[in-house]
C-alpha cells in the first residue's frame, strides 16, 4: 500500500493535533484552531483517469456531467444547455475583470471525464492525469465501489500539510522556495498570460512535482479535490464556549465533520438552495494574482453538481 509504483498505493497518516486555517489568506480560513485527528490511510495521489476508467468498466457507471440536466432542477436554464456537458476553462487573450467568472469557464456540450475539453478531445494521452469533470455523487461512487470514503476536510488538511504544522504552503511559508516551482499552479497573470516551462495550463501527469512529507503527490495545485464535509466557514465550526462533542480536550477539535447541508447553502445568488461541499488544495488556475488557495489551509465551497475542468478527488480508508 505504500510503493510509488503502484497506482493504487496509500499512505498512513498518523493520528494527532495540528493547526487547521490561516490567519493570512481568505476569511473563511480564520480563525486558526487546534484539530486532533485518528490514523487514517490516503491515497497517494488524486484518482487518475485510468483509474476512474477501471471503475466505470467495471460498474457501468456514468458521471453527472454524461447526463442531461433536468430543467425542472434548474428553473431558467437554457434549453440549449439542457445536454450533457460541463464547464472547462479557456484562457482569455488579454487581462480580463476578475470578478467575472464567466471570462473563463465556459459550458461545454460533450465535455466529461472521457472528453476533459469536449467532445473531439479525449484522455488517451492523459491515463496518469487526475479525472476531471466529476460531480461529489461520482467521487462517492468511485470512494464506494474501491471500499474507501472521501476525506474529511480536517483528515485532507493533515495530509496535506505533510507534518509541516502551521506553515503557509505545504513545504514551508515561501510560495517558490528558491524559484522552485513545487505544484501545478498558474504560472504567469491569470487568466491570459502562460508562462509554464512546458507551454501548457491544465493539468499535469501525477507525481510530476515532488511528494510532501508524508510522501503524497498533488496535495496542492494541479485540481482542486472533493471532501465528505458539508462548507461553513472556520468561525462557524468553532465549538461554543464551555465545549461540547467536537472538544477533544481543552484546545484540541477532536474529528471535526464540517457543517450541515441546511448552513451549506447560499442565502441569494445563483447556488440559492444547492448543497454545498467544501473543496481543497487549489489547482492548475490558481495564481499569484487570482485565488491564492494553492495552500492546505485553503477552502471552497462547491455545490454538490459541480462538474468542471478543474476538480478530481482523492480516498482515504480510516482504521
Amino acid at each position: 500500500m505504500s510503493s510509488t509504483n503502484d497506482p493504487e498505493a496509500m499512505r498512513f497518516i498518523p493520528g494527532g493535533s495540528f493547526t487547521m486555517g490561516s490567519e493570512r489568506f481568505y476569511d473563511d480560513e480564520r480563525p486558526t484552531r487546534r484539530v486532533a485527528v485518528h490514523g487514517f490511510w490516503i491515497d497517494e495521489t488524486p484518482v487518475t483517469n485510468r483509474q476512474f476508467a477501471a471503475f466505470v468498466e467495471a460498474t457501468g457507471y456514468r458521471t453527472l456531467a454524461e447526463e442531461a440536466p433536468d430543467p425542472r432542477d434548474y428553473p431558467g436554464l437554457d434549453p440549449a444547455l439542457a445536454v450533457p456537458g460541463s464547464l472547462v476553462f479557456q484562457r482569455s487573450a488579454q487581462p480580463v475583470p476578475l470578478d467575472d467568472h464567466g471570462r473563463w469557464w465556459a459550458f461545454v456540450a460533450g465535455a466529461d471525464w472521457r472528453h476533459p475539453t469536449g467532445p473531439d478531445s479525449s484522455i488517451d494521452a492523459l491515463l496518469d492525469h487526475p479525472v476531471v469533470h466529476v460531480a461529489h455523487r461520482d467521487a462517492e461512487a468511485y470512494a464506494a465501489w474501491s471500499g474507501k470514503a472521501l476525506p474529511t476536510e480536517a483528515e485532507w488538511e493533515l495530509a496535506a500539510r505533510g507534518g509541516i504544522d502551521g506553515a503557509e504552503y505545504a513545504w514551508g511559508d515561501e510560495l517558490a522556495p528558491g524559484g522552485a516551482i513545487l505544484a501545478n499552479y498558474w504560472q504567469g497573470m491569470f487568466p491570459f498570460a502562460n508562462q509554464r516551462a512546458d507551454g501548457g495550463y491544465r493539468t499535469t501527469p501525477v507525481r510530476s512535482f515532488p511528494a510532501n512529507g508524508h510522501a503524497l503527490f498533488d496535495m496542492i495545485g494541479n485540481v482542486w479535490e472533493w471532501t465528505s464535509d458539508w462548507y461553513a466557514t472556520a468561525k462557524a465550526l468553532r465549538p461554543a464556549p464551555g465545549g461540547g462533542a467536537r472538544k477533544a480536550s481543552c484546545c484540541a477539535i477532536r474529528n471535526p465533520r464540517g457543517g450541515t447541508l441546511r448552513g451549506s447553502m447560499e442565502a441569494s445568488g445563483p447556488d440559492l438552495g444547492r448543497g454545498r461541499k467544501v473543496v481543497k488544495g487549489g489547482s492548475h488556475l490558481c495564481a499569484a494574482n487570482y485565488c491564492q488557495r494553492y495552500r492546505p489551509a485553503a477552502r471552497h465551497p462547491q455545490t454538490l453538481d459541480s462538474t468542471t475542468s478543474h476538480i478530481g478527488f482523492r480516498c482515504v480508508r480510516r482504521v
